[in-house]
């Protein structure tokens, strides 16, 4: 019996924020996997490792959670004013589909570095020593990104010592844009908040009814007082993903939110679109001890915010959830804004399982509807491994 062999596809192996995944130039890509479908999705689930029964992706690049099994591919942009498009897709671990329904925001952090040491950004635009600005065109949800990339002897400048809660080692630090972020889902009608209120009541079968804040901004977020599921927004990830019971509410409260955002039509499709809504928990500030032993003083913060992502408490914070923080914060009225004491504000700091996080966004009011011009925050991005990925040919 005959068995296929191995296929080299160059890669790059790179960290964004608190997140690792695996990057590829579109051009570097087999034929059939450089337009999306079924033969784009079946490669990338392999070189991930995915579907695994055991939820370990031993048999590929994959580290078993939401936050390492990811991937990118980048291609330089017919659009203009910008410089590369950029398309995340989040990889399921235990079920056949990549999830291509939002951003990932830790990894935007690493788009721009990997864009330069590619070629895809003009030569002429990148300083000898200084920042270079990139243009990103975020595909998954038609959105534009700028990312301020060091640079130092005309080379992406990886190492500094700007520290990132839930990264062990310091990098460079890379300031992020997010120019325009309210998200314009299909179906959500391109609202920034998809029901018209700062605060609905979501009927929720078997938990009941809680007031809750859905914002299109980032990614699509379900804001939830902590307090009406019976948290703190002290928790850290194992007294969430440890408890089989609590998993089900909050997939629960995500899937029947996302019908109420008009991002699904039943709440039977929320197993399919595993990557949105995110569903997070707020709290007033409060003192706690993160992940890492740190202590984390309420004075230091505006408020807690645990989120969860591909049905898991995050380690940290999703960085495109980061986003819908800043901009609900910025918002009076919301349940983010409450939580951080309410009134007007251009910047939060929340607490989240790893630490704190600073982030960033310019609100304004006009005719009774909310725009948010951008949302701002700081990430770090390092290559980890470049070279070839392999995979079997029947795959690819």
């Amino acid at each position: 019996m005959k068995h296929p062999p191995q296929v080299k596809i160059a890669a790059t192996y790179m960290r964004g924020g608190t997140s690792k995944g695996v990057f590829f130039r579109l051009q570097d890509l087999p034929a059939a996997a450089r337009v999306p479908g079924a033969a784009r999705d079946a490669l990338l689930l392999r070189v991930i490792g995915s579907p695994d029964p055991y939820g370990k992706q031993i048999d590929g690049m994959g580290g078993a959670t939401s936050s390492t099994s990811k991937t990118v591919i980048v291609a330089p942009s017919e659009r203009p004013d910008h410089d590369v498009d950029y398309l995340f897709g989040q990889v399921s671990i235990d079920q056949p589909f990549v999830d291509w329904s939002g951003n990932c925001g830790n990894l935007s952090a690493a788009v721009g570095p990997f864009a330069i040491a590619s070629g895809m950004v003009d030569a002429a635009r990148i300083p000898r020593d200084g920042v270079c600005v990139v243009r990103i065109w975020q595909a998954n949800i038609g959105k534009t990104i700028v990312a301020h990339v060091p640079v130092t002897n005309g080379a992406v400048q990886e190492t500094g010592d700007f520290e990132l809660d839930g990264v062990t080692f310091p990098a460079a630090e890379v300031q992020l844009e997010f120019m325009d972020p309210a998200a314009e889902e299909e179906g959500g009608g391109g609202a920034m908040f998809p029901t018209g209120q700062l605060v609905d009541e979501l009927e929720v079968p078997g938990v009941g009814t809680l007031r809750a804040t859905m914002i299109n901004a980032g990614i699509p977020t379900i804001f939830i007082d902590a307090a009406a599921v019976g948290y703190t927004g002290m928790e850290l990830q194992d007294a969430i993903n440890g408890d089989p019971r609590a998993l089900a509410m909050f997939e629960t409260i995500r899937a029947h939110g996302a019908v109420r955002m008009g991002l699904i039509a039943h709440v039977d499709e929320a197993a399919k679109r595993q990557h949105t809504p995110k569903v997070a928990f707020v709290a007033p500030p409060a003192a706690y001890t993160a992940s890492s032993g740190k202590a984390v003083a309420a004075e230091d913060i505006d408020l807690l915010v645990r989120a969860l992502s591909m049905g898991k408490l995050h380690h940290a914070m999703m960085g495109t959830a980061a986003v819908a923080i800043g901009t609900a914060a910025a918002i009076p009225g919301t349940l983010v804004n409450l939580a951080a004491g309410g009134g007007a504000r251009t910047a939060v700091r929340f607490g989240h399982p790893s630490g704190t996080l600073r982030v960033g966004a310019e609100a304004a009011e006009a005719d009774g509807q909310w725009r948010v011009t951008k949302a701002i925050m700081s990430r770090s991005a390092r290559v980890l491994m470049e070279g070839m990925v392999r995979v079997p040919a029947d795959a690819a």
